[in-house]
């Protein structure tokens, strides 16, 4: 991906530049550039690759909310943007849930799961369980194994939602409950890789939390067998691997791994 980004963004400019109606082109390639420097931790760039996102959307609201969803995930830590994904999110929610498209109720429910997070972040869990059980609403209404907006957007993921929020509430006990809850799941396998993945490296967070190395260890190696680079490039991976290679009762597959890396 980083190696084909460049050409990627440079033919869009241009084609943009011939034809002004195509500027969902710019706004899905910036949101492309956007979230893979998010994983890379990446924040000043993510966040420029955000901005030219939103200027490419400006005057539609779809295309606004679509950028907005990467907005979220590049300034998680803000507690004021919270307000801007819901500004975001509401403008497209249907008034009526029953009579919304399942591409509507995905985008704005994805806001939605961004917004809560900001608030788990920030230690708000009323605020947080009202906006995810708001998502779950429209959730239950789009279903699972979609990818609408590219946002793999249903109950599934509002739920390992729920997980990453009680990681970051620092309460493993509950996070690991909806963990084993979430991946006995119908639309767990419906989810994208490394959106399976991700979630992996948070439940391995959870079993830290809870003081029980091993299991963070085999949720850890399952997630690097998923999709290696969440585990292998991603900073938040590289952070819990070195951590769990740090316990002495660590498994060998997990100090093998982090030595490579230079971890230990």
């Amino acid at each position: 991906m980083v190696e084909l980004l460049p050409s990627l963004l440079r033919d869009v400019q241009r084609t943009y530049a011939r034809d002004p109606t195509a500027g969902r082109l710019v706004v899905e390639a910036y949101r492309v550039t956007a979230a893979l420097l998010v994983k890379l931790d990446e924040t000043d760039l993510a966040w420029l690759a955000v901005d030219r996102a939103m200027a490419a959307a400006t005057g539609d609201r779809l295309l606004v909310a679509c950028a907005a969803v990467q907005l979220g995930q590049v300034l998680r830590s803000s507690a004021w943007m919270r307000s801007v994904l819901l500004a975001a999110a509401y403008r497209i929610a249907p008034q009526d849930l029953d009579a919304g498209s399942r591409q509507e109720l995905s985008l704005c429910g994805a806001l939605l799961v961004q917004a809560a997070l900001i608030a788990a972040r920030c230690g708000d869990e009323r605020t947080t369980g009202d906006l995810l059980d708001e998502a779950a609403e429209m959730a239950a209404r789009v279903g699972d194994g979609h990818d609408h907006h590219r946002t793999a957007f249903g109950p599934t993921a509002v739920e390992l939602a729920r997980c990453a929020a009680a990681v970051e509430w620092g309460d493993g006990s509950a996070a690991i409950a909806r963990h084993k809850q979430s991946i006995r799941r119908d639309g767990w396998r419906l989810l994208p890789v490394e959106h399976r993945a991700a979630h992996l490296v948070d439940a391995a967070r959870a079993y830290l939390q809870a003081g029980d190395p091993a299991n963070a260890a085999r949720v850890l190696l399952d997630a690097e067998i998923l999709a290696p680079y969440e585990v292998r490039r991603r900073p938040a991976g590289r952070e819990v691997l070195a951590e769990i290679a740090r316990d002495p009762k660590a498994p060998a597959m997990i100090g093998e791994l982090a030595l490579g890396l230079g971890l230990v």
